[in-house]
């Protein structure tokens, strides 16, 4: 049994050092999208993982139209055309940088901890900064080495979205 499974056993979400490995997971994958390492940022979801961007608080993808709402398949495809040049909105690719804030394990059960955490994302392109805030709830299996995304969901904490890419937020 590796190291990361031995400290999966028994986690809780009071855990001081469980929370500082999560912020530095949570960092991880800020740093992969603002270097624009998106498949090595696809490869930290768990197989049959799910990452949606509602337009408000709502939960029910099937019922709501979301701005993103994509199964494992789907955000894999997400990833292969966003790295192909006919991906107009990136090429020539963005710049960008996540700051994650306010990072807290809101539960834990059988080694998947429910985590939230504030988000900023800035994109600058052309000379326009475009600038998003909200939540993102995750569920990230502490199980497995590594650790896997299950599911993301960023809520965005604005009323509106003004003219911008949603590319960013991923």
């Amino acid at each position: 049994m590796n190291a990361d499974a031995n400290l999966s056993q028994g986690l809780s979400k009071d855990d001081p050092g469980l929370r500082a490995r999560i912020e530095d997971f949570l960092y991880l994958e800020a740093d992969l999208l603002d270097e624009w390492r998106i498949e090595e940022w696809f490869a930290l979801f768990a197989e049959g993982a799910t990452y949606e961007i509602p337009p408000t608080d709502e939960t029910d993808p099937a019922t709501s139209l979301f701005y993103i709402a994509d199964d494992y398949v789907r955000l894999r495809e997400r990833v292969v055309r966003l790295t192909k040049k006919e991906a107009h909105s990136e090429f020539p690719r963005s710049q960008q940088r996540h700051m994650i804030s306010t990072v807290r394990i809101t539960g834990v059960s059988d080694g998947v901890a429910d985590v939230s955490c504030n988000f900023v994302p800035y994109r600058a392109k052309r000379g326009v900064v475009d600038t998003y805030y909200g939540k993102h709830l995750y569920c990230i299996d502490c199980t497995t080495s590594p650790w896997k995304i299950r599911s993301k969901r960023s809520v965005l904490g604005m009323d509106m979205l003004y003219p911008g890419k949603l590319t960013i937020i991923i």
